[in-house]
């Protein structure tokens, strides 16, 4: 299990580490996330060793929400201001999103069918 949370951890360092070198707006962990599937498509398997401490931290989830949770409380005057464009973008995102998934479920259903 230690293995796995090594791997894990060094995948967010080496994502945060990129993101500043490259000078790439985009969050660490997100970038350590798609150099970890980068990996597990290359191994082409999840290994047993990753596989137990990565269903663990999933299983924990919504702890890892609670820091989110508090810091909605602490700007909860800003959120007063600005509940329309918040609220705006919340639904276009979603909308986005939705579309989006949509045509690739059907593209990929499409290449699948051929």
């Amino acid at each position: 299990m230690v293995q796995g949370f090594l791997i894990l951890l060094l995948c967010q360092l080496t994502g945060e580490w990129l993101m500043v070198w490259l000078g790439i707006p985009v969050p660490g962990p997100v970038a350590g996330m798609i150099l970890l599937l980068i990996g597990l498509v290359v191994f082409g398997r999840v290994p047993d060793y990753l596989r137990m401490p990565a269903e663990g931290l999933i299983r924990h989830l919504s702890l890892l929400f609670v820091p989110a949770g508090v810091g909605l409380m602490v700007f909860a005057d800003v959120l007063a201001q600005q509940w329309l464009a918040i609220l705006l973008s919340l639904v276009l995102s979603t909308f986005i999103t939705l579309i989006v998934t949509a045509w690739m479920l059907q593209t990929l259903e499409t290449r699948q069918r051929k």
